[in-house]
């Protein structure tokens, strides 16, 4: 069967997709893909997979693909992150069986994408990302997809798109926002960029961004013309976003932990999920939220589960009529319901020296948190702490090491020559001379071949040789002595 192109790919294997849950590592796993398909999701990406790691290691493969093939997991889109056409192929070979596309990430912004030169961070390398789609569109039997974020001008991002729809890209998704646009910084994503690409390309658009409930997804379709909408952080607080209702968390929360049971992941991955449920509810009951942090099975997950569902259903018990929703949410917090994320402004109050506002603690001061009050230490050293309870982070208590001699970095308590590994170790080998404090036997070595070599017997050889062999033989013996001890 010949491989299907644009529209009729779009029509056919992805049976017309609108409702769209985005590619996020560690969140979109097959228990949360199945339980968003069950609330209306219509097409589902995996998690972005490293194309390097997934064609060398064959437990990588089978933990983030193969293990989780289901039928009702269908039609489905793999992700890779890479940044080499031959690696990126190899990867998406063997992959195809197991989904109707192979999407190539061009989108992600952040730092880890940065350093390893890939997702969102390629989108000036125009003639790399060419090579890889060609090649993909030639070799692979499933269609070849992309999801990107913008250029700041229009006029770039349509020359973008076009370029990739020229090298075989049969489905482009957009995100409205550009590669700075990240975390705090965020902001709102541009539809305009969405629209001017949608009109300018004749492959099927996905639209990425600003996407918190259903009305939102309509109205983005008939702004931008766009064939569907992708959601990621919105799906992620209310996974029935795309039915349009906004159930009560723990249901949605008992139902994904069901389904985990059947389909087991990452206890990480559950922990995730049910902090972003449970988000504004986690903001009443701060005790819970420690428990959930810190519990080690999914029993005891459930145990959390449950014990917020009690307390919630204790404070609607205790209602009174009229009573309408705190810190200004559109319903009650044990209501599914976006999440706004806060810009670096509110942050900024949030964070102020005034102290704290919506009960938000300021930055702690560098000094204060090293002072070894545990209720000013960040999360981390507080379960440093939690681990080993006479730990202290006070910077007056630690150890102070004195210097090497020759280059400043610590020097061996018993070193002979007061000096780090390494210097002691160049030394030892220049003088013929042992350091005990860093195990270094240069000179017993070397005195020990010589006493082997002595005691052979039988072997006559003139003086002016037996002299250069000795010089040999002592050249070995330290290298010799340099290998082992290094």
């Amino acid at each position: 069967m010949p491989k299907l192109r644009g529209e009729a790919f779009w029509r056919e294997t992805l049976r017309s997709a609108h409702y769209v849950v985005a590619p996020m590592v560690d969140q979109s796993e097959l228990a949360w893909r199945l339980l968003s398909r069950r609330h209306g999701a219509q097409l589902c990406y995996t998690p972005m997979l490293h194309a390097q790691v997934f064609l060398r290691d064959a437990n990588y493969r089978r933990e983030n693909l193969y293990d989780e093939a289901c039928p009702e997991d269908r039609p489905l889109i793999v992700q890779f992150c890479a940044n080499d056409p031959e690696v990126f192929v190899q990867a998406a070979l063997l992959a195809q069986d197991y989904c109707d596309a192979i999407d190539l990430n061009l989108g992600c912004p952040q730092m880890i994408a940065k350093r390893g030169h890939y997702g969102a961070f390629l989108q000036e390398e125009w003639d790399l990302l060419q090579r890889m789609i060609l090649l993909a569109n030639e070799k692979l039997s499933v269609p070849i997809t992309c999801k990107i974020r913008v250029f700041p001008e229009i006029d770039k991002t349509v020359k973008y798109a076009q370029m990739l729809e020229k090298a075989g890209c049969q489905l482009l998704t957009v995100h409205g926002r550009t590669k700075e646009q990240k975390g705090p910084l965020a902001g709102v994503a541009s539809w305009e960029h969405i629209q001017a690409v949608r009109k300018a390309v004749n492959i099927p658009v996905f639209a990425n961004g600003n996407i918190q409930c259903l009305s939102d997804v309509e109205e983005c379709i008939r702004k931008t013309g766009v064939h569907g909408v992708m959601s990621a952080e919105g799906n992620l607080h209310n996974p029935a976003l795309f039915e349009g209702r906004n159930p009560l968390v723990w249901e949605m929360a008992e139902e994904y932990l069901e389904i985990v049971r059947k389909y087991p992941c990452p206890l990480s991955y559950v922990r995730a999920h049910l902090f972003k449920l449970w988000h504004h509810t986690l903001q009443v009951y701060q005790q819970l939220r420690e428990e959930l942090a810190k519990v080690k099975t999914l029993e005891g997950i459930v145990d959390v589960n449950r014990e917020l569902k009690l307390r919630c259903q204790e404070e609607i018990a205790n209602q009174k009529e009229g009573e309408k929703p705190k810190e200004g949410l559109p319903f009650f917090h044990w209501i599914c319901q976006p999440y706004i994320r806060p810009g670096p402004k509110e942050r900024c109050r949030e964070n102020g020296d005034s102290g704290t506002e919506k009960g938000v603690r300021g930055k702690r001061a560098l000094e204060e948190e090293e002072d070894g009050n545990s209720e000013l230490l960040s999360k981390n050293k507080q379960k440093k702490k939690l681990r080993n309870p006479n730990k202290s982070f006070d910077p007056s208590l630690k150890p102070k090491y004195a210097k090497c001699d020759q280059c400043g970095n610590p020097k061996g308590t018993k070193c002979v020559f007061n000096m780090c590994r390494g210097c002691c170790k160049k030394r030892a080998f220049k003088e013929v001379a042992d350091c005990p404090g860093h195990g270094l036997l240069f000179k017993t070595k070397y005195e020990k071949s010589l006493s082997w070599q002595h005691s052979q017997k039988g072997i006559q050889t003139p003086e002016i040789s037996q002299r250069g062999d000795t010089e040999v033989g002592e050249t070995a013996v330290l290298k010799e002595a340099g290998d082992s001890t290094g």
